[in-house]
């Protein structure tokens, strides 16, 4: 059963309230708090704000002796309430509780509205014994204010020769915030706490780079594969931490990228590969709460499927485990794809696909919403006002070397049908090929060969981009929400990369709900600025921008690539222009000088910038011709 918490709206965005009370800090406290309720009882439980049965999804209150629990809310007295029938505050009274407990942050104001109504000689407690030092809080007056809770997970693992490094930037003092700082707390496999930091940040827009080698040397650390957790203290602007996540070897047998977890736990997640029958796929679940997951809580299913099978093992609070699929459905092969019943659990999670030559990679599944419904207007607007519509693009790499493969993914519950089709374009935006998949099932997984499809066709540099759009000529049933996996495979090595991600109108001065998306403000979102961290020696970096689209707009971009010094010094500076729906593929050490890659320095990294039209984006890293890596960019 999915835990009963509120995680993130689509509307208000995302919740403090689990962050706060399920805060690495917060939890040594809240067992302190809860030891101390069961030793004071009776206690009558205020709960105001309708926060007590999201607290007891998170800890045990079952030995509290509970005098009753009490509301303010007229509507709400009579209703069950942990497991109470809920009474009016008024009666507390009445109550003989020796300790009233109130279920709020912040709880002064609560505190004083019912200050005449508390027991004589009864004590009073509140969720304020669980704060996080006042020193780690951006508005220490309004607790659950989403800029005291800027916090990811990632992913992090350092043993048998493979090494993990997150590269983010200081993007906050950007939106007005000073002084900020990072919290990190490193949990082990099995959920303990072996490592915590603070360190100031780079000045506004500077690199932050964390890397498993240095911080397993740094802190003296045994072998460890488990959950990094990151708050940026004072942020502002933004309460998401974005990061590129890079996993690399000791040989070049383990290179890929991926990228920041998203903070916020879904019930489902989708995209998630079945293995090839030379490789294994492993899905990384991140306990990300501070109670254990139970035995059947979490498991997969295919897409499609409703035989949903459960994963038979405990996981403990804040533990990573590594699901093989294999143990679940040990036949399942690609193109088939599983659908992850998550509950609310853990955030978005990583995957691991091992081949049998050893070389590795590292993906992520995405979030499938549970909240859409078709929307009848889109055939309607599709093709008339908003053009195009919605687009997915991704790369088609230099065909010389790669092998470029599209896999159309359901991501809502909802889709019970996807009509699409994909269009490849070459650099200059002039159409190649067209493939439509029909109206694809929930249970059809096609994958695409998109380099197979324009094999012999005249593609200039041999390299362009492909588009996932709707194709209401094969049906009409659509939610906006048009995700795929997209696979690239060495032709010459046998390494491959994959990344996955969604679509969005793009590049139009017509707005239909919240597209074109703005990373920050109101939409139309029509200008650019991704973040494009550069590899460390050996690697060079990879970029593949792409300009799609939805109606008209400026015949070329004005796209700056940015190179920057790691504390946020401008180094060099280059001009493009990519045409209108084309794309562009460049790499670092061809775009800059060794001088000014050498000024850069170490962590040094490009922004893009261009504020004629929202591109999208692309990188990785090469490792020479033995290995590469390749995920979409961020933006802020």
């Amino acid at each position: 059963m999915p835990l009963r918490i509120e995680t993130f709206s689509n509307v208000t965005g995302g919740s403090s309230f689990f962050k706060a009370v399920g805060h690495p800090l917060a939890a040594p406290k809240a067992a302190i708090l809860m030891a101390r309720l069961a030793s004071y009882g009776p206690v009558a439980i205020y709960d105001p704000l309708g926060l007590l049965s999201g607290l007891a999804e998170f800890y045990d209150l079952s030995a509290i002796p509970v005098a009753g629990v009490y509301v303010q809310n007229v509507e709400l007295v009579g209703t069950e309430i942990f497991g109470h029938a809920a009474r009016a505050v008024t009666e507390l009274p009445d109550s003989g509780a020796r300790t009233v407990f109130v279920v709020a942050f912040d709880s002064q104001r609560c505190e004083g509205h019912i200050a005449h109504l508390i027991p004589k000689d009864a004590g009073v407690v509140s969720l304020d014994a669980m704060r996080v030092p006042e020193d780690m809080l951006n508005d220490p007056a309004h607790y659950l204010s989403k800029f005291n809770w800027a916090t990811n997970f990632a992913w992090f693992r350092d043993e048998a020769g493979q090494h993990t490094r997150i590269v983010s930037a200081n993007y906050w003092p950007r939106y007005g915030a000073k002084g900020t700082r990072l919290w990190a707390c490193l949990f082990d496999g099995n959920g303990r706490p072996i490592a915590e930091w603070t360190e100031a940040m780079p000045p506004s827009d500077g690199t932050v780079v964390i890397d498993s080698r240095q911080v397993r040397e740094r802190l003296g650390l045994d072998d460890f594969c488990g959950t990094l957790f990151l708050h940026v203290i004072g942020a502002a602007g933004h309460d998401v931490v974005k990061y590129a996540l890079d996993t690399y070897g000791d040989d070049d047998t383990v290179l890929s990228c991926t990228h920041d977890a998203n903070a916020w736990p879904a019930e489902r997640y989708a995209g998630l590969p079945a293995p090839r029958e030379d490789e294994r796929v492993s899905l990384w679940i991140q306990n990300s709460h501070p109670t254990p997951i139970p035995a059947g809580a979490v498991g997969l299913n295919l897409m499609g499927s409703d035989d949903i099978r459960a994963l038979d093992r405990e996981i403990a609070p804040f533990a990573t485990l590594a699901l093989d699929t294999r143990e679940l459905f040990p036949d399942a092969r690609w193109p088939l794809q599983f659908e992850i019943q998550a509950g609310k659990h853990f955030v978005r999670p990583r995957y691991e696909v091992v081949a049998e030559n050893g070389r590795r990679r590292v993906a992520h599944a995405n979030v499938e919403r549970t909240d859409l419904k078709p929307d009848p207007r889109l055939p309607r607007l599709t093709g008339g006002p908003i053009g195009k519509g919605h687009i997915l693009p991704a790369p088609l790499l230099p065909m010389e070397r790669w092998r470029t493969i599209l896999l159309p993914t359901p991501m809502s519950t909802a889709q019970t049908e996807l009509p699409v089709k994909a269009v490849v374009y070459d650099r200059n935006g002039a159409a190649l090929a067209e493939h439509r998949f029909g109206n694809l099932k929930r249970s059809d997984s096609v994958a695409l060969d998109v380099t197979g499809l324009v094999a012999g066709a005249a593609v200039p540099d041999g390299w362009g981009h492909v588009e996932l759009v709707y194709d209401f000529e094969a049906g009409t049933v659509a939610d906006g929400w048009l995700h795929a996996l997209v696979r690239y495979e060495d032709v010459n090595t046998g390494h491959v990369a994959e990344t996955s991600f969604g679509s969005h109108i793009f590049n139009t001065a017509m707005v239909y709900r919240d597209e074109p998306q703005s990373y920050h403000g109101r939409p139309p979102g029509l200008s650019t600025r991704l973040f494009l961290r550069l590899g460390a020696a050996p690697w060079d970096t990879l970029c593949h921008l792409v300009y799609p689209a939805s109606t008209p707009w400026h015949a070329t971009s004005d796209t700056s690539l940015v190179l920057t010094r790691r504390d946020g010094v401008e180094i060099a500076r280059r001009k493009v222009a990519i045409p209108c729906g084309g794309s562009l593929y460049w790499r670092s050490s061809e775009m800059f000088t060794e001088a000014e890659r050498t000024a850069a320095g170490e962590h040094g990294y490009a922004l893009i910038r261009d504020t004629t039209c929202r591109l999208f984006g692309y990188h990785g890293c090469l490792h020479g011709d033995s290995a590469f890596s390749l995920d979409h960019m961020f933006g802020f």
